[in-house]
């Protein structure tokens, strides 16, 4: 006679289900991540160790290799000898110190526009100070061309002190050339 098997209940889990997957939180992930980049730089930082180790190489003193003051020193160049040249100059270097500003003479801070840095630095002489504007004007029309009214509405239309900065000491070479 065949043998009959108990019948095994199907209906009953023998273990509980496991619980769904909570999400992570935003700092769970940023640490899972940290992790992961922490371990590709390390097999990143092995490699380039390996593909380099051929390459013979000596230390570098870097006195050999700085020369010059890590900050710049804002002295005053050699100034030229012609006086409208120097007094361009002078401006020019009063903007790269002082600061630049548009719409004023001179704002709130001390910064001053270009018209504003060639008055003060002319101390009072008005000859001076229209020679300088002219020869400026005539560099920034040679570069910009005849649709450049005047100093001020220049300056006014740069939104940073480059472009004007740049033309002051333009200026200044070509007053320095015509002898002014």
């Amino acid at each position: 006679m065949p043998q009959t098997l108990p019948a095994i209940d199907q209906a009953a889990p023998a273990t509980a289900p496991p619980a769904p997957p909570t999400a992570l939180s935003l700092e769970e992930r940023l640490v899972f991540i940290s992790a992961a980049m922490s371990v590709r730089l390390d097999e990143a930082k092995v490699a380039y160790e390996v593909n380099t180790a051929h390459i013979e190489t000596e230390p570098v003193d870097l006195a050999d290799v700085v020369t010059v003051p890590l900050t710049p020193t804002l002295q005053p160049p050699q100034s030229y000898p012609t006086p409208v040249a120097a007094l361009l100059q002078r401006a020019h270097h009063r903007l790269l110190t002082g600061g630049w500003c548009k719409d004023v003479l001179v704002d709130e801070d001390g910064a001053r526009c270009m018209l504003g840095a060639i008055r003060i630095e002319a101390r009072g002489d008005g000859g001076l100070e229209a020679s300088a504007a002219t020869v400026l004007l005539d560099a920034i029309r040679r570069k910009f061309g005849d649709g450049v009214d005047s100093v001020p509405s220049f300056n006014d239309a740069h939104g940073s002190g480059r472009v004007p900065m740049r033309m002051l000491d333009q200026a200044a070479g070509l007053a320095d050339a015509r002898g002014l």
